[in-house]
Protein backbone atom coordinates (compact mmCIF):
# COMPACT_ATOMS: atom_id res chain seq x y z
CA UNK A 1 0.00 0.00 0.00
CA UNK A 2 1.39 3.54 -0.78
CA UNK A 3 1.74 5.91 2.23
CA UNK A 4 2.77 9.79 2.27
CA UNK A 5 6.24 10.22 0.59
CA UNK A 6 9.37 12.20 1.75
CA UNK A 7 11.90 13.02 -0.59
CA UNK A 8 15.40 13.70 -0.04
CA UNK A 9 16.07 18.02 -0.53
CA UNK A 10 18.37 18.60 -3.54
CA UNK A 11 20.32 21.51 -2.40
CA UNK A 12 21.80 23.91 -4.96
CA UNK A 13 24.82 26.08 -3.60
CA UNK A 14 24.31 29.19 -5.48
CA UNK A 15 26.78 32.46 -5.33
CA UNK A 16 23.73 34.58 -4.35
CA UNK A 17 22.05 31.93 -1.86
CA UNK A 18 22.35 32.96 2.15
CA UNK A 19 20.98 31.04 5.13
CA UNK A 20 17.52 31.75 5.10
CA UNK A 21 17.07 28.18 3.95
CA UNK A 22 19.19 26.62 6.80
CA UNK A 23 16.61 28.78 9.25
CA UNK A 24 13.53 27.50 7.13
CA UNK A 25 14.18 23.99 7.75
CA UNK A 26 16.63 24.48 10.90
CA UNK A 27 19.27 22.46 9.74
CA UNK A 28 22.75 23.08 10.25
CA UNK A 29 23.91 20.15 7.79
CA UNK A 30 22.53 22.26 4.46
CA UNK A 31 24.88 23.80 2.52
CA UNK A 32 26.48 27.61 2.71
CA UNK A 33 25.03 29.92 0.33
CA UNK A 34 22.31 27.38 -0.40
CA UNK A 35 20.01 29.32 -3.20
CA UNK A 36 17.10 26.61 -3.86
CA UNK A 37 15.98 23.52 -2.14
CA UNK A 38 14.66 21.33 -4.60
CA UNK A 39 11.82 19.55 -2.78
CA UNK A 40 10.36 17.57 -5.16
CA UNK A 41 11.68 17.25 -8.71
CA UNK A 42 11.13 15.14 -12.09
CA UNK A 43 13.16 17.36 -14.08
CA UNK A 44 16.02 15.26 -15.89
CA UNK A 45 19.15 14.90 -13.92
CA UNK A 46 17.95 16.11 -11.04
CA UNK A 47 14.89 13.79 -9.95
CA UNK A 48 13.88 13.31 -6.48
CA UNK A 49 14.77 10.13 -4.10
CA UNK A 50 12.53 8.62 -2.02
CA UNK A 51 13.60 9.07 2.11
CA UNK A 52 10.86 7.16 3.70
CA UNK A 53 9.42 4.03 4.12
CA UNK A 54 9.52 0.92 1.99
CA UNK A 55 10.14 2.66 -1.29
CA UNK A 56 13.14 4.86 0.37
CA UNK A 57 16.37 5.24 -2.03
CA UNK A 58 13.63 4.77 -5.62
CA UNK A 59 13.43 7.94 -7.59
CA UNK A 60 10.13 9.43 -8.19
CA UNK A 61 9.80 8.51 -11.89
CA UNK A 62 10.51 4.70 -10.50
CA UNK A 63 7.84 4.68 -8.37
CA UNK A 64 5.61 6.44 -10.72
CA UNK A 65 6.93 3.43 -13.19
CA UNK A 66 5.59 0.82 -11.43
CA UNK A 67 2.41 2.56 -9.43
CA UNK A 68 1.42 4.66 -12.34
CA UNK A 69 -1.78 6.27 -12.09
CA UNK A 70 -2.00 5.07 -7.96
CA UNK A 71 0.70 7.82 -7.75
CA UNK A 72 -0.28 10.65 -9.96
CA UNK A 73 -4.06 9.49 -11.18
CA UNK A 74 -5.48 8.73 -13.97
CA UNK A 75 -5.58 11.94 -16.26
CA UNK A 76 -2.43 13.46 -15.09
CA UNK A 77 -0.91 10.01 -15.96
CA UNK A 78 -2.50 10.07 -19.41
CA UNK A 79 -0.74 13.87 -20.28
CA UNK A 80 2.51 13.58 -18.82
CA UNK A 81 3.07 9.88 -18.63
CA UNK A 82 6.43 8.82 -16.03
CA UNK A 83 7.03 12.79 -16.19
CA UNK A 84 6.13 14.16 -12.40
CA UNK A 85 4.68 17.69 -13.76
CA UNK A 86 5.07 19.97 -10.51
CA UNK A 87 8.52 21.40 -9.81
CA UNK A 88 8.65 22.85 -5.80
CA UNK A 89 11.61 24.30 -4.59
CA UNK A 90 12.63 26.93 -1.68
CA UNK A 91 14.88 29.80 -3.28
CA UNK A 92 16.50 32.23 -1.11
CA UNK A 93 17.99 35.06 -2.42
CA UNK A 94 20.53 37.12 -0.39
CA UNK A 95 21.77 39.31 -4.08
CA UNK A 96 19.67 40.20 -6.60
CA UNK A 97 18.39 36.95 -9.52
CA UNK A 98 18.53 38.17 -12.83
CA UNK A 99 15.70 39.30 -14.61
CA UNK A 100 14.15 36.72 -16.38
CA UNK A 101 11.39 34.96 -18.82
CA UNK A 102 10.44 31.71 -19.24
CA UNK A 103 8.19 30.67 -22.63
CA UNK A 104 4.88 28.81 -22.78
CA UNK A 105 4.23 25.58 -23.72
CA UNK A 106 4.42 25.31 -27.60
CA UNK A 107 7.88 27.32 -27.83
CA UNK A 108 9.35 25.23 -25.23
CA UNK A 109 9.02 21.71 -27.33
CA UNK A 110 9.44 23.62 -30.59
CA UNK A 111 13.00 24.81 -29.24
CA UNK A 112 14.34 22.92 -26.28
CA UNK A 113 11.79 19.66 -26.45
CA UNK A 114 10.69 20.84 -22.99
CA UNK A 115 7.71 22.27 -21.17
CA UNK A 116 7.23 25.92 -20.57
CA UNK A 117 7.31 27.23 -17.26
CA UNK A 118 3.95 29.25 -15.35
CA UNK A 119 5.09 29.41 -11.72
CA UNK A 120 3.60 31.17 -8.48
CA UNK A 121 5.62 31.97 -5.75
CA UNK A 122 4.50 32.19 -1.81
CA UNK A 123 6.87 34.38 -0.12
CA UNK A 124 8.30 32.82 3.25
CA UNK A 125 10.90 35.53 4.20
CA UNK A 126 11.23 38.65 3.69
CA UNK A 127 13.59 41.69 4.79
CA UNK A 128 12.50 44.80 5.34
CA UNK A 129 13.17 46.48 2.20
CA UNK A 130 12.44 43.19 -0.18
CA UNK A 131 11.04 43.36 -3.39
CA UNK A 132 9.72 41.38 -6.65
CA UNK A 133 9.65 42.35 -10.05
CA UNK A 134 6.74 40.97 -12.03
CA UNK A 135 6.24 42.56 -15.15
CA UNK A 136 6.61 45.91 -16.83
CA UNK A 137 5.27 49.17 -15.34
CA UNK A 138 3.96 50.52 -18.32
CA UNK A 139 3.33 49.19 -21.66
CA UNK A 140 6.44 48.39 -23.67
CA UNK A 141 7.92 47.25 -26.80
CA UNK A 142 10.67 45.02 -28.10
CA UNK A 143 13.07 48.05 -29.19
CA UNK A 144 12.23 49.81 -25.52
CA UNK A 145 13.44 46.78 -24.33
CA UNK A 146 16.21 46.02 -26.22
CA UNK A 147 17.28 50.20 -26.05
CA UNK A 148 16.93 49.99 -22.06
CA UNK A 149 19.05 46.56 -21.98
CA UNK A 150 21.95 48.26 -23.63
CA UNK A 151 21.51 51.77 -22.09
CA UNK A 152 21.97 49.37 -18.56
CA UNK A 153 18.60 51.13 -17.68
CA UNK A 154 15.78 47.97 -17.83
CA UNK A 155 15.10 48.95 -14.00
CA UNK A 156 12.96 52.15 -15.61
CA UNK A 157 10.54 49.59 -17.40
CA UNK A 158 10.12 47.17 -14.70
CA UNK A 159 6.90 46.76 -11.84
CA UNK A 160 8.80 46.42 -8.28
CA UNK A 161 6.45 45.09 -5.56
CA UNK A 162 7.59 45.60 -1.95
CA UNK A 163 6.89 41.84 -0.10
CA UNK A 164 5.89 40.17 3.11
CA UNK A 165 5.87 36.82 3.80
CA UNK A 166 2.62 35.29 3.91
CA UNK A 167 2.03 37.38 0.12
CA UNK A 168 1.38 35.27 -3.38
CA UNK A 169 2.37 36.08 -6.86
CA UNK A 170 0.95 34.31 -10.15
CA UNK A 171 3.79 34.60 -12.82
CA UNK A 172 2.53 33.04 -16.29
CA UNK A 173 5.03 31.85 -18.86
CA UNK A 174 6.10 35.30 -20.76
CA UNK A 175 5.86 37.44 -17.85
CA UNK A 176 9.18 39.58 -17.17
CA UNK A 177 10.28 38.76 -13.40
CA UNK A 178 12.76 38.46 -10.68
CA UNK A 179 12.83 38.10 -7.04
CA UNK A 180 15.69 40.98 -5.50
CA UNK A 181 17.78 40.97 -1.97
CA UNK A 182 16.18 39.58 1.07
CA UNK A 183 13.75 37.32 -0.09
CA UNK A 184 12.61 33.74 0.05
CA UNK A 185 9.82 31.66 -1.73
CA UNK A 186 8.07 28.58 -2.13
CA UNK A 187 8.25 28.68 -5.85
CA UNK A 188 5.51 26.16 -7.55
CA UNK A 189 5.84 25.48 -11.16
CA UNK A 190 5.71 23.44 -14.03
CA UNK A 191 8.60 20.72 -14.62
CA UNK A 192 10.59 22.51 -16.34
CA UNK A 193 14.47 24.11 -15.97
CA UNK A 194 13.87 26.54 -19.41
CA UNK A 195 15.28 30.18 -18.05
CA UNK A 196 15.88 33.28 -20.44
CA UNK A 197 18.21 35.48 -18.53
CA UNK A 198 17.74 39.27 -20.42
CA UNK A 199 19.55 41.18 -17.53
CA UNK A 200 22.18 40.41 -14.52
CA UNK A 201 22.40 44.25 -13.15
CA UNK A 202 25.85 44.82 -15.61
CA UNK A 203 27.19 41.66 -13.62
CA UNK A 204 28.34 40.38 -16.70
CA UNK A 205 29.09 36.85 -15.31
CA UNK A 206 26.37 34.90 -16.60
CA UNK A 207 25.43 34.17 -20.42
CA UNK A 208 22.02 36.62 -21.60
CA UNK A 209 19.23 34.94 -23.61
CA UNK A 210 17.72 38.33 -25.02
CA UNK A 211 17.25 36.42 -28.75
CA UNK A 212 15.26 33.87 -27.27
CA UNK A 213 13.33 36.04 -24.54
CA UNK A 214 11.99 39.09 -26.72
CA UNK A 215 10.02 36.56 -28.83
CA UNK A 216 8.20 35.34 -25.96
CA UNK A 217 7.77 38.36 -23.31
CA UNK A 218 4.34 39.49 -22.87
CA UNK A 219 4.91 43.98 -23.51
CA UNK A 220 1.58 44.80 -21.67
CA UNK A 221 1.96 46.41 -18.51
CA UNK A 222 1.11 44.37 -15.81
CA UNK A 223 -1.92 45.82 -13.36
CA UNK A 224 -1.75 42.39 -11.47
CA UNK A 225 -0.53 42.45 -8.00
CA UNK A 226 -0.53 39.77 -5.54
CA UNK A 227 -3.25 37.44 -4.85
CA UNK A 228 -5.80 38.10 -1.97
CA UNK A 229 -7.13 35.09 -0.27
CA UNK A 230 -8.81 34.19 2.60
CA UNK A 231 -7.65 32.70 5.16
CA UNK A 232 -10.08 30.41 7.06
CA UNK A 233 -8.79 28.07 9.62
CA UNK A 234 -9.29 24.20 8.66
CA UNK A 235 -10.40 25.27 4.86
CA UNK A 236 -8.74 25.11 2.05
CA UNK A 237 -8.75 28.76 0.63
CA UNK A 238 -7.79 28.79 -3.21
CA UNK A 239 -4.86 30.86 -4.09
CA UNK A 240 -4.73 29.86 -7.52
CA UNK A 241 -6.34 27.48 -9.73
CA UNK A 242 -4.61 27.22 -13.41
CA UNK A 243 -4.08 24.56 -15.87
CA UNK A 244 -0.77 23.59 -14.86
CA UNK A 245 -1.73 23.67 -10.68
CA UNK A 246 -4.10 24.27 -8.35
CA UNK A 247 -2.41 26.15 -4.95
CA UNK A 248 -4.15 26.26 -1.60
CA UNK A 249 -3.47 27.80 1.76
CA UNK A 250 -4.60 25.50 4.32
CA UNK A 251 -4.61 26.61 8.17
CA UNK A 252 -4.68 23.54 10.50
CA UNK A 253 -5.78 24.56 14.33
CA UNK A 254 -7.57 21.83 15.15
CA UNK A 255 -7.71 18.01 14.02
CA UNK A 256 -9.27 18.09 10.32
CA UNK A 257 -9.98 15.26 7.79
CA UNK A 258 -9.18 15.88 4.56
CA UNK A 259 -11.23 13.62 1.94
CA UNK A 260 -9.49 13.98 -1.84
CA UNK A 261 -12.07 11.11 -3.74
CA UNK A 262 -13.19 13.51 -6.16
CA UNK A 263 -10.29 14.47 -7.48
CA UNK A 264 -7.86 12.55 -9.75
CA UNK A 265 -4.56 13.94 -8.48
CA UNK A 266 -1.71 13.11 -6.06
CA UNK A 267 -1.21 15.95 -3.68
CA UNK A 268 1.72 18.01 -2.02
CA UNK A 269 1.86 19.69 1.18
CA UNK A 270 4.14 21.77 2.07
CA UNK A 271 4.31 23.07 5.65
CA UNK A 272 4.94 26.86 5.75
CA UNK A 273 4.73 27.13 9.50
CA UNK A 274 4.48 25.11 12.24
CA UNK A 275 4.34 21.18 12.40
CA UNK A 276 1.31 18.42 11.52
CA UNK A 277 1.06 15.12 11.91
CA UNK A 278 -0.65 13.22 8.69
CA UNK A 279 -2.50 9.75 8.81
CA UNK A 280 -3.21 7.65 5.90
CA UNK A 281 -4.79 3.99 5.83
CA UNK A 282 -0.96 3.84 4.15
CA UNK A 283 0.81 5.20 7.19
CA UNK A 284 1.59 8.01 9.34
CA UNK A 285 4.32 11.36 8.97
CA UNK A 286 4.81 13.69 10.69
CA UNK A 287 5.47 17.17 8.94
CA UNK A 288 8.02 19.95 10.06
CA UNK A 289 8.33 22.97 9.18
CA UNK A 290 10.06 23.58 5.60
CA UNK A 291 9.70 20.03 4.58
CA UNK A 292 7.12 18.87 1.71
CA UNK A 293 5.42 15.43 1.23
CA UNK A 294 3.47 13.82 -1.95
CA UNK A 295 0.12 12.08 -0.72
CA UNK A 296 -0.79 9.60 -3.68
CA UNK A 297 -3.58 9.92 -6.12
CA UNK A 298 -4.71 6.87 -4.76
CA UNK A 299 -5.28 7.89 -1.15
CA UNK A 300 -8.62 9.41 -0.93
CA UNK A 301 -8.39 10.49 3.42
CA UNK A 302 -5.87 12.43 5.21
CA UNK A 303 -6.48 13.20 8.72
CA UNK A 304 -4.28 16.41 9.58
CA UNK A 305 -3.60 16.59 13.36
CA UNK A 306 -1.19 19.96 14.31
CA UNK A 307 1.48 19.70 17.20
CA UNK A 308 0.76 23.22 17.21
CA UNK A 309 -0.92 25.77 14.84
CA UNK A 310 0.52 24.78 11.29
CA UNK A 311 0.39 26.79 7.58
CA UNK A 312 0.46 24.53 4.62
CA UNK A 313 0.35 25.10 1.10
CA UNK A 314 -1.88 22.14 -0.58
CA UNK A 315 -1.25 21.54 -4.00
CA UNK A 316 -2.40 19.39 -6.97
CA UNK A 317 -3.98 19.10 -9.98
CA UNK A 318 -7.30 20.21 -11.38
CA UNK A 319 -8.17 18.25 -14.47
CA UNK A 320 -11.48 17.50 -14.17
Amino acid sequence: MLYPLKFKPIYKTKVWGGDKIRRIKNDDSIPENCGESWEISGVQDDVSVVANGFLEGNTLQEVIEVYLDEVVGEKVLEEYGYEFPILLKIIDAKENLSVQVHPDDETAAELHNARGKTEAWYILDADADAKIIDGFNRDTTESELLQSIQDGNLENLLKYHNVKAGDFYFIPAGRVHGMCAGTAVVEIQETSDITYRIYDYNRGNRELHTQYAVDVIDYKKNDKSSIRFARTPDHSNQIVDCKYFTANYLPVMNSLLKEYSNIDSFVIYHCVHGQVTIKTDGGDEVLNEGETILIPACIDDVVLIPVKYSELLEIYMNKQ
